[in-house]
């Protein structure tokens, strides 16, 4: 019976303790990037569709950005398809966009959609492309190589860069109670499809949206200090001095680079959140420690 009431006792601890977060977060919305090992892992993967399903429930307007690398890269290869990468960018030629609007757009989309309904939520999955939601560009990577003075403008193919974002599909789905679900496909100008890095559109449809707050799920515990220990919460002036001297540097950039934008877009707070945590977004967002490094605007921008 000590037991049970210990027991008891603990989860009314943690009920409480959600309280004034509930409170702050009610009628905000919290756009979510979902991808690494939340996205293979069958446990991580039940767990963040009760995590978003939740939300919703206690009044919050969640909206998922997904990714799905792996999985492209997987069908390319039953297909017989080599993948090839230029500065971690995915060289994506006619065929290979072919494949990544059915894997992303298709397979992926779907998947996280009928999870998320499993569970007790209204997901509705959606493309870039749906209600002209994502206008890309085409993007160009520099590649510095050894033998030569100036970097190189490499065309990596259809890779894209977020031009604009229209959230008006957004808007109308999450006034109806639903989970808007989006795949990281945009359109051009051109009218050819683009594949997107979630994360960019992550960050750039939380900033369109005003979003409270971006968590960015990665397989990293958040960023590491100058002394390798982990940050729990920096300012945007102090990731700013981070990279200028190299602390943070390699994968983690672009990601804190992304959480970095969003703040100065007028997102709240960023957090680069580690999704090998079972229910690490309810975490993040319910209690005082969170899982990962958040970035807020405190300190200035």
């Amino acid at each position: 019976m000590s037991e049970t009431k210990s027991a008891g006792a603990n989860t009314a601890r943690v009920l409480a303790e959600a309280l004034p977060y509930i409170r702050r977060f009610r009628g905000k919305t919290i756009v979510v990037k979902y991808g690494g090992a939340a996205m293979v892992d069958e446990t991580l993967k039940a767990g963040f569709a009760r995590d978003v399903v939740l939300l919703k429930m206690v009044g919050m307007n969640p909206v998922v950005v997904h990714g799905g690398g792996p999985q492209i890269g997987n069908l390319l290869k039953r297909i017989g398809k080599e993948s090839r990468f230029v500065e971690g960018m995915r060289v994506t030629d006619s065929e290979t966009m072919d494949v990544v609007e059915m894997v992303l757009g298709g397979l992926v989309n779907k998947e996280i959609v009928t999870l998320l309904n499993h569970h007790g939520g209204r997901a509705v999955g959606l493309s870039g492309k749906d209600g002209d939601l994502i206008r890309a560009r085409r993007l160009r990577v520099a590649r510095q190589s050894a033998e030569a003075a100036e970097p190189e403008l490499v065309d990596i193919g259809l890779v894209g860069e977020v031009e604009s974002i229209d959230t008006a599909v957004v808007d109308m789905l999450v006034r109806g109670d639903f989970i808007p679900v989006i795949a990281p496909i945009g359109v051009g100008d051109d009218g050819l499809s683009y594949n997107i890095n979630a994360d960019l559109v992550a960050g750039k449809v939380a900033e369109t949206l005003r979003a409270e707050k971006l968590i960015l799920l990665t397989d990293t515990a958040g960023v590491l200090g100058r002394d390798r220990a982990l940050m729990t919460e920096i300012s945007a002036r102090e990731v700013q001095e981070m990279i200028a001297d190299g602390t943070i540097s390699g994968g983690m950039l672009p990601k804190v680079r992304c959480a970095l934008d969003a703040v100065q877009g007028g997102v709240e707070t960023a957090t680069i959140t580690d999704g090998r945590v079972e229910h690490a977004v309810l975490l993040e967002l319910f209690t005082s420690e969170g899982v990962g490094t958040q970035i807020s605007r405190r300190g200035g921008v």
